[in-house]
């Protein structure tokens, strides 16, 4: 099985899901706090707390997205960012492949 070789442009041509996940991640606040309030008025305070803290993993899954964003290329490479160096073919000689004999 032989593996693929990087070429050294991948981080050229990569692109941050960053503004995805912060989407989502609102739409967890969202979902949460409006869940929490309707099961709060259902009388379902398990439920309540349950969907309050998804609502609050989201939140805090918005701060760090946010401030992943703020902090520029490294979190978000595109074009201005060089690539890394491909990775050294391996220096080691072929393997061969064994015969069987069939008798």
């Amino acid at each position: 099985m032989e593996r693929m070789h990087r070429t050294g442009s991948e981080p050229v041509q990569a692109r941050s899901p960053l503004r995805l996940r912060l989407g989502l991640a609102l739409c967890g606040v969202v979902w949460g706090a409006a869940a929490a309030v309707g099961f709060a008025l259902a009388h379902q305070p398990g439920w309540a707390a349950f969907v309050a803290l998804v609502g609050a993993v989201a939140l805090v899954d918005v701060i760090v997205v946010i401030r992943h964003i703020r902090q520029g290329p490294h979190w978000q490479p595109g074009p201005g960012i060089p690539p890394y160096r491909p990775v050294e073919p391996d220096r080691r000689p072929p393997r061969t492949t064994r015969t069987t004999r069939h008798q």
